[in-house]
């Protein structure tokens, strides 16, 4: 009986299959960082720059070892760099 609620799948999109369902993908976190890092070298750099580490922290996967995305290396470096550059030019 396939009905009313008693299905063959119980969890059709359980966490071992198909990720974990919620937030943010690690590939749209590397895109969001690394736009905002390119964007803090114009503008908002000390606002700009944190949010790109930390979105390239997330898409990393918050550990340094194993399989790297590019984008989100760029994005964390470039951020990095930002967020110095900007602390400089406000104090010098």
């Amino acid at each position: 009986m396939t009905g009313f609620g008693n299905g063959t799948r119980r969890n059709p999109r359980s966490r071992g299959r198909m990720g974990s369902g919620s937030g943010p993908d690690r590939a749209t976190l590397g895109i969001i960082g690394l736009v905002c890092a390119i964007a803090g070298f114009f503008t908002l750099g000390i606002v700009l720059g944190p949010i790109a580490v930390i979105c390239g922290w997330l898409a990393m996967g918050r550990r340094w070892t194993g399989s790297r995305r590019v984008m989100a290396v760029v994005a964390l470096v470039l951020g990095a760099i930002d967020t110095v550059a900007a602390v400089l030019w406000t104090f010098f």
